[in-house]
């Protein structure tokens, strides 16, 4: 038996280990921001441990891990509640901005939306209320100043996250309400989505509210981060929105709509001969077959209009046609996300439609579904 391929990784990516057989990968902006939070913690570590020198970064970059152990323990729960509900979970990221859980597939039911969305920043409101309670026992030094940074930054963190707006956790427990609510997950969708719109308007509009109605000065630097939020969540929702309307347009999307008429003709028939049966048959696609009768490939379009007209005569038609692999022979009746999901796993310009009873109903094009697509209301 071969071994399986390892999904490839994104550029700049590390992988550290597995959670739940689900490989944890962190991506070079993390470092980045790993060294900021030790440079940044270094004043505070020096006013509690005092002599330390260079030390005093290690220590920060320490905090930093410690920190990121915990956005970690948040996407866990993620993955382990999706993993629970039957969703495949492909890799954990841990990027600059926290991290994030890739799960294949989308929740069957409200109920398991809410649950994979809600863990994570409850995850977070624990591990925060369990560092604050350590925070009041603790004596004075390092480790204190440590579990205080850690309460903080997860009561923060978890409380942020269930704000009502995709791509955050809160948005997608909205999402899910909605969806309980109105029993129409796409219309769900387009809903959170707005609302995580509406955050990142309030998101970038924050530094301006801060200096102006709570008198605390807004620096160049709250108005950079406060950008970089506002530009993940529009862009974010954004995202959220397409992907609605498309899987909206889904339903629409029927193979036996979109096939063209085909002819099969034999694979040693000239090219010149096949397009003249093609044209007098009406047909929008050529299929070849062997002696034997077995259809083996299809001819493509590009190939077969490269040919000069005075080379067809005398070319078969199988040597403008590509072989017929088992991804490129779909069910006639293929329709919505079975289809473009059967599409993307074995991408081809051209697929045969099989009747169940194994005759060839026609041939689907990619840029016919592509224009159907596009054509969507």
């Amino acid at each position: 038996m071969s071994e399986q391929t390892p999904a490839p990784r994104p550029p700049g990516t590390l992988r550290i280990g597995q959670i739940a057989g689900v490989d944890v990968l962190v991506r070079s902006s993390w470092l980045v921001v790993a060294v900021l939070i030790a440079f940044l913690m270094a004043p505070r570590i020096e006013a509690v441990a005092p002599g330390l020198g260079a030390l005093k970064y290690v220590a920060g970059l320490a905090f930093a891990i410690l920190l990121y152990l915990s956005v970690l323990l948040h996407e866990a729960s993620h993955a382990i509640s999706a993993r629970h509900y039957g969703l495949p979970v492909n890799s954990i990221s841990i990027h600059f901005l926290g991290g994030a859980t890739e799960i294949g597939g989308e929740a069957k039911s409200p109920r398991a939306e809410f649950v994979i969305a809600v863990v994570g920043p409850l995850t977070s409101l624990v591990v925060g209320a369990a560092s604050l309670g350590l925070w009041y026992v603790l004596p004075d030094g390092l480790l204190r100043v440590a579990v205080q940074g850690l309460a903080l930054a997860n009561l923060v963190v978890g409380a942020l996250n269930l704000v009502p707006g995709l791509p955050l956790d809160g948005g997608r427990v909205l999402r899910a309400v909605v969806w309980k609510v109105g029993g129409d997950p796409l219309r769900a969708t387009v809903v959170a989505a707005w609302g995580g719109r509406v955050v990142a308007l309030l998101a970038i509009g924050w530094p301006i509210f801060q200096q102006s109605v709570l008198h605390v000065p807004s620096t160049l630097g709250t108005f950079l981060m406060a950008g970089i939020i506002a530009a993940f969540l529009w862009s974010g929702a954004s995202a959220s929105l397409v992907q609605a309307r498309l899987r909206r347009r889904m339903p629409a999307i029927q193979a036996r709509l979109l096939a063209r008429r085909v002819i099969v003709v034999p694979e040693d028939l000239s090219v010149a001969e096949a397009v003249r049966r093609a044209q007098e048959a009406e047909a929008g696609g050529i299929a070849t077959h062997t002696i034997d009768g077995r259809v083996t490939g299809i001819v493509n379009e590009i190939a077969l209009e490269a040919v000069p007209t005075e080379r067809r005569p005398w070319l078969a038609v199988s040597q403008v046609s590509r072989s017929v692999e088992d991804g490129m022979r779909l069910p006639a009746d293929s329709a919505g996300e079975q289809l473009i999901q059967a599409m993307t796993s074995t991408p081809a310009a051209e697929y045969l439609l099989i009747e169940a009873d194994g005759d060839v109903y026609g041939i689907l094009t990619s840029a016919d579904v592509e224009r159907a697509f596009a054509s969507g209301p």
